[in-house]
C-alpha cells in the first residue's frame, strides 16, 4: 500500500522556515507543525500540563505552561531538559502518527520540525528540505524580533546544528535570502518534482 512521501522541513532560527511551511500548505501539502502541537498541549487545559506540573512544580497555571518559569527551571540543566523532553517528545510523536493516519491518501506530507537534525528526525523522513539564507540576513531578521538580544541569538545558535551542516545533510535547500516570490517559485518547483518522483515510484 502506497503511503505519502514524508518531507522533513527544517532550518535555523530566522531562516524563514515557518514562511516556507505556509507556502507548502497553501500549495495543498498537509503540514504537521511540531511547535504548534507542543504549544497546544502546553496551553490552557493542555494534555501535558499535569505531567509538567508534577515534574516541575509551579511551572503551569490557568493559561498553561509559564514558559518563563519553566525556562528558568530547565535552562542550562541537561538532566532537567531531558526530563522535559521525555514528557513532550512521545506526545508529539503520537500527534504526528495521528496526522499521518489522517493524511494517508496524500501524495506528500510535510513535517515542520525545527530541531530535525538535533533530534535525529532526519532519519525518519524520506526527504530533508533545509531553508537557508545568508548569515547577515538571518542575523538582521532575528535581531529585529521583540525582546531579542545578541546574547540570546548566539545562545540559540549554539544549541542548533550549524546552517552549513544542515545544508550538507539536506536533499534540497530552499534559499530564503531572495524575494518571497522567488522563494515561492522554488517551493512550487520542488513540490512538482516530488509529485513526479512519487508518481514514478508507484
Amino acid at each position: 500500500m502506497r503511503r505519502p512521501v514524508i518531507i522533513g522541513l527544517t532550518g535555523s532560527i530566522g531562516m524563514g522556515k515557518s514562511t516556507v511551511a505556509a507556502m507548502f500548505e497553501e500549495a495543498g501539502v498537509p503540514v504537521f507543525d511540531a511547535d504548534a502541537a507542543v504549544r497546544a498541549m502546553q496551553g490552557p487545559d493542555g494534555e501535558l500540563l499535569p505531567a509538567i506540573e508534577a515534574a516541575f512544580p509551579g511551572s503551569t497555571g490557568p493559561k498553561g505552561v509559564n514558559r518563563e518559569a519553566l525556562g528558568k527551571l530547565v535552562f542550562g540543566d541537561k538532566d532537567k531538559l531531558a526530563e522535559l523532553e521525555a514528557i513532550v517528545h512521545p506526545a508529539v510523536g503520537r500527534k504526528r502518527a495521528t496526522f499521518l493516519e489522517e493524511n494517508a491518501q496524500a501524495p506528500l506530507v510535510l513535517f515542520d520540525i525545527p530541531l530535525l537534525f538535533e533530534g535525529g528526525g532526519n532519519k525518519a523522513v524520506d526527504v530533508v528540505v533545509v531553508v537557508s539564507a545568508p548569515a547577515e540576513v538571518q542575523r538582521e531578521r532575528v535581531l529585529a524580533r521583540p525582546g531579542m538580544t545578541i546574547e540570546k541569538f548566539e545562545h540559540i545558535l549554539g544549541l542548533q546544528t550549524p546552517d552549513a551542516d544542515k545544508r550538507a545533510g539536506a536533499d534540497y535547500v530552499i534559499d530564503t535570502g531572495a524575494t518571497l516570490e522567488e522563494t515561492k517559485s522554488q517551493v512550487h518547483a520542488l513540490i512538482k518534482q516530488l509529485h513526479s518522483e512519487a508518481g514514478a515510484a508507484d
